[in-house]
């Protein structure tokens, strides 16, 4: 089975976004990756409740939520997630993770921790019964169009031998930051399952959006 793909919305152009989705369905992509930030677990304010209420109507394509907020159980009742959809919490975010997990799946969606950089993938140890997949940053969260952290190439391999060696081997890896049709490559043969696609690749200014995602599912193919 080939990788799957989750286009970022926030780096798409709000002004034709209705057209951007339209594009995305054809193009078959798996999930539509939604960044949600608060200002202060990242520097940064991004897509709210009321732009993902506009997309939910606007499309049957399962969201996958990232919340890079504090204390992200106190917002889940301001989306409309629904059975299918992915959740991720950061890792970092919360002091009870693993009951943030369990909130997550009673909704009926998919339970994902994201993991920063610099945070060890030992971490998450003690919750992998309540996860579904893990979301390696591959960059810094918070903003679009950086480079990509060489080190995390080799942390999402070591995630790979570090959930078959305990018998988990059935949660996805899903990666996001720079993950451009080269880098792609190299996270897919590392072990990565689902690739966030952004200005690195599928989004980039004045491009065919068609033709690029359909590049970046041969290069994960």
């Amino acid at each position: 089975m080939g990788g799957k793909i989750a286009p970022s919305l926030m780096c798409a152009d709000f002004l034709h976004l209705e057209d951007t989705l339209s594009t995305l369905d054809r193009a078959g992509v798996d999930y539509l990756h939604v960044d949600i930030m608060d200002g202060a677990f990242v520097p940064n304010f991004t897509l709210g409740p009321d732009f993902v209420h506009a997309v939910r109507h606007a499309t049957r394509v399962p969201l996958d939520y990232h919340l890079m907020v504090d204390h992200p159980e106190r917002h889940l009742h301001l989306f409309p997630v629904r059975e299918g959809d992915i959740v991720s919490v950061h890792q970092e975010s919360t002091p009870h993770l693993q009951r943030t997990l369990q909130q997550i799946k009673s909704l009926g969606a998919k339970a994902s921790v994201a993991l920063n950089p610099s945070t060890s993938v030992l971490s998450i140890e003690d919750v992998l019964d309540d996860v579904d997949m893990i979301l390696i940053m591959t960059v810094n969260p918070g903003f679009a169009g950086q480079k990509l952290v060489p080190a995390t190439l080799h942390k999402i391999a070591r995630l790979k031998r570090f959930l078959g060696e305990r018998n988990y081997g059935h949660i996805e890896i899903e990666v996001d930051g720079n993950v451009s049709m080269e880098n792609a490559r190299k996270m897919r043969q590392a072990g990565a399952d689902i690739f966030v696609a952004g200005t690195s690749s599928v989004f980039k200014p004045g491009a065919d959006l068609l033709a690029l995602t359909r590049e970046l599912k041969e290069a994960i193919a």
